[in-house]
């Protein structure tokens, strides 16, 4: 080490500690330098600690505010139900006036007039039949295996034979309807109504009895009526359905019934109503025969009714005028009928009709007989025809009741037009006995007993068992 210099003309203290000061700085830096590692480790040591810390705070930190976000979404969730809820509760209808539930509060009919009822109803019947008849058998899979039609009874000659009783059973008949009903604010009354069952004419129409036992749905119904107006199809207006006898056949006394279902337009005011209705004309060919409908009617069939009612009972009259067309040949006809029910006490009431006409055929007893007879020249006759029921029904007890009824029909053939083949005459006996164990359930028993007779002659029966279980809602 070079010794500081001294300045000339003095005298240095030999005593002085010249060389002791640096010393001591060397000294110092040194320690400085061998110290400075352990103090930056130390610190490094303790930042890591805080870093750590810090660290974890931050973990900490970021776990609170995602508790905090999901806490707040489901307090915002939980307030959106609450407030659909209010929603709902004050958009929902007041509780109904009879107090009774309903099933369903939203419009089942979205594209209906606002305020449109809904119904919606039927029955399901089940059928068992055993028949006998003495002339042959009914075709398997026929109308007439199915209910009560005069038409079908076999007549044969004098060695025919029926063989042995024959069971049928089957379902058919059930049925259901749609009906929608609006009132408008000025009082107008609409209504449409569909009603389908499952006859579809006959188990043989479709399929069979082999495996499915296969029925087409058969439009009965399908009208549309505002106020006084009727559009569509519905029973004739020549027909007293009010005055039909409650039975387990189909129809009951069919011989004598008018029964028709048709498209129609009616207007109905008080006791009357009139309307024009689907025209059909039924053939008898020259010579007798199988009928056959023409298709030709260039007017329709013409009706008008008078009814009057009480705590009595009902009492009808009813005509029918009509033409009667096969290709360019025209004939005309009418017809009348008077039907109605008295009732006699609470227990008992007779139902009836009277019916007789020109050229009737088509309307009476399914059509047992035809409306008209055609001559070797293609001219056609309006062929009078007559058909008449009368029934008793007496209630034993509430659930418990039966009814009598009486069924003809006749039909004055000329028999140099139709040969002796045709049938002249037709009538039935119905007893029968129903249960309802239950509101809407009935169980019921009916024997039957009817007769065809032809123009020569000859005649044909039938003995029927029949019995049902029907549900209606």
């Amino acid at each position: 080490m070079t010794a500081l210099p001294v300045p000339h003309g003095t005298r240095p203290d030999r005593h002085a500690p010249v060389v002791k000061a640096p010393r001591r700085l060397l000294a110092a830096a040194v320690a400085l330098a061998l110290l400075a590692p352990g103090v930056a480790l130390a610190q490094t040591a303790k930042e890591r600690e805080l870093e750590a810390r810090v660290a974890q705070l931050e973990r900490m930190v970021e776990q609170l505010l995602a508790q905090q976000e999901q806490t707040s979404a489901t307090v915002a969730d939980t307030r959106a139900d609450v407030a659909e809820v209010r929603t709902a509760q004050t958009a929902a209808p007041a509780a109904p006036a009879d107090g009774k539930p309903r099933i369903q509060t939203s419009p089942i009919m979205p594209s209906a007039n606002a305020g449109t009822t809904f119904s919606y109803g039927g029955m399901i019947k089940f059928d068992t039949l055993v028949t006998d008849t003495s002339d042959g058998r009914i075709a398997d899979g026929g109308a007439g295996r199915m209910f009560y039609l005069p038409a079908t009874i076999p007549v044969g000659g004098p060695g025919a034979d029926g063989g042995d009783p024959y069971f049928d059973t089957h379902a058919a008949f059930s049925r259901f309807w749609l009906s929608a009903d609006h009132v408008t604010d000025g009082g107008d009354k609409f209504k449409a109504l569909i009603e389908v069952d499952m006859f579809g004419g006959g188990s043989a129409n479709l399929g069979n009895e082999e495996s499915t036992n296969t029925h087409g749905v058969t439009v009965r119904h399908a009208y549309v009526s505002w106020n006084e107006w009727l559009a569509g199809q519905t029973w004739s207006n020549f027909m007293d359905v009010a005055a039909l006898p409650e039975a387990v056949d189909f129809v009951g006394p069919t011989d004598g019934t008018i029964f028709v279902r048709q498209a129609q337009l009616r207007y109905t005011k008080g006791p009357w109503s009139f309307s024009i209705e689907n025209p059909e004309t039924t053939v008898m060919p020259f010579g007798g025969g199988t009928k056959f409908r023409s298709g030709d009617n260039s007017l329709p069939d013409v009706t008008a009714r008078w009814t009057t009612k009480g705590d009595w009972g009902h009492f009808a009259v009813a005509g029918l005028l009509r033409q009667y067309k096969l290709a360019d040949e025209t004939d005309t006809g009418a017809s009348v009928s008077v039907s109605g029910r008295f009732n006699i006490g609470t227990s008992d009431d007779i139902r009836y009709a009277v019916n007789v006409g020109q050229g009737i055929g088509r309307y009476l007893a399914f059509g047992l007989g035809t409306d008209v007879l055609a001559d070797a020249n293609g001219d056609i006759h309006a062929l009078d025809g007559y058909g008449a029921f009368v029934a008793w029904r007496h209630a034993f007890t509430p659930k418990l009741r039966s009814n009598l009824m009486y069924s003809r029909a006749e039909f004055d053939n000329d028999r140099a037009l139709t040969g002796f083949g045709v049938t002249e005459m037709a009538h039935s006996f119905h007893a029968n006995l129903i249960y309802s164990p239950f509101p809407k359930l009935d169980v019921g028993a009916e024997v039957i007993f009817g007769q065809r007779f032809l123009e020569d002659d000859r005649e044909g029966d039938l003995t029927r068992v029949q019995t049902h279980v029907k549900y209606t809602f």
